[in-house]
């Protein structure tokens, strides 16, 4: 007795013109003890108007009928978007005829001379089937979970800036501000002329104290929403690659197509923060580099940010982690902008290249972006 998949009666739809070999498709499926319900059609309009009530498990059809044949049976179920195997029950069928009905989508063929195998045949094709249905299943789950695991870094990252503009303004608005205020009551109080020299000592202490404490709170705002990048990308990546070389002694190229690249906010942002995660990078994984080159283009309207270290590269290890935290974000941010992230490493160094096709990609700005140009112009107004 062959095993049946569904654990309940299959329920056959046998197109046929000929009551005999109906009869003997009913006594060999008796005789294999396969448990089943049938019933019979012979016309196409009677056959479409069954195969599509939702109650058959599968069609089991012979090649030559009156008019038309099991192929146009197929074609038909096919137009009338009906999923289930499909399998040819015929005396008469060629080898030509049987390898087309495969290609097309047919699920096997049976000889009517060898009408005992029928059984095995429906059991097989129905297994199939499931296996096909239960894939396609699972990758349209996957698929889903991939979309919403690309929304929830979108979101992440939003949150991520937006909670940077948030930081950026506090320090400006509470702690610059009230590191400016002291700083103005100790130079006041510098001014006096009866000022013990010792306490003039630790008064002119504190005051570099504070100088240093008022630029580490700029350069954190800085870092957190850069005012540069009003000034344009180039203006941005060219701040950037400074700051970097001041602070490692690495020297850094900046290399662009044109002084001005005019790209819309998000796609500036995105280009804006890979470089930033690239020179990041260099400094934790690529401590031996000497030189840093960042290419900037916007040829044949395509963005492409490049930045490359003459570094030891990494490892396999060590790329897979780079790739897991911040990498992989903008890896996420690139695709939203609908560009891709591309890191390689050799013996010659790392290189992480950003392209980003700039037709089509939408001018809004995030609301993270928009909501803080007023922050950006105070941030301005305490650096001058």
């Amino acid at each position: 007795m062959p095993e049946n998949p569904l654990n309940r009666p299959v329920r056959i739809l046998h197109l046929e013109d000929s009551r005999v070999d109906h009869a003997l498709v009913k006594f060999a499926l008796q005789r294999s003890g396969l448990q089943h319900d049938i019933l019979l059609v012979d016309t196409l309009d009677d056959f479409g108007r069954e195969v599509t009530s939702g109650r058959y498990d599968i069609v089991l059809a012979d090649y030559h009928l009156p008019g038309f044949s099991g192929l146009d049976a197929w074609d038909r179920m096919v137009e009338l978007r009906v999923d289930l195997p499909f399998v040819i029950l015929s005396g008469a069928i060629g080898e030509a005829a049987a390898v087309e009905a495969i290609h097309r989508g047919v699920s096997d063929y049976v000889l009517k001379d060898n009408i005992s195998r029928v059984a095995h045949v429906i059991e097989r094709a129905i297994e199939v089937s499931e296996t096909r249905r239960a894939k396609a299943r699972a990758d349209a789950d996957l698929a889903e979970s991939r979309r919403r695991l690309a929304e929830l870094a979108e979101h992440l990252q939003t949150s991520i800036e937006q909670e940077r503009a948030d930081i950026a303004r506090e320090i400006h608005d509470d702690i610059g501000g009230s590191l400016a205020a002291v700083k103005l009551d100790l130079a006041w109080i510098a001014r006096r002329p009866a000022l013990d020299p010792d306490v003039r000592q630790h008064m002119d202490t504190a005051l570099e104290m504070l100088q240093h404490a008022l630029g580490a709170s700029q350069r954190i705002m800085m870092n957190l929403r850069p005012p540069i990048l009003d000034q344009g990308l180039v203006a941005a990546v060219q701040w950037l690659g400074g700051g970097f070389e001041k602070r490692t002694g690495v020297r850094v190229s900046v290399r662009r197509s044109a002084d001005q690249i005019d790209v819309p906010r998000p796609v500036q942002l995105v280009a804006y923060r890979c470089a930033q995660e690239a020179l990041t990078n260099v400094s934790k994984h690529a401590p031996q580099a000497t030189q840093v080159d960042i290419d900037l283009s916007d040829r044949e309207g395509v963005l492409t940010l490049e930045v490359s270290d003459n570094g030891q590269g990494l490892s396999a290890e060590a790329l897979r982690k780079a790739k897991s935290f911040g990498l992989l974000g903008l890896q996420e941010r690139a695709a939203k902008v609908g560009g891709w992230l591309d890191i390689s490493s050799s013996a010659r160094g790392t290189s992480v290249i950003l392209s980003v096709p700039l037709d089509g990609v939408t001018a809004t700005e995030p609301e993270t972006e928009g909501a803080n140009h007023h922050n950006n112009d105070r941030t301005r107004d305490s650096q001058q």
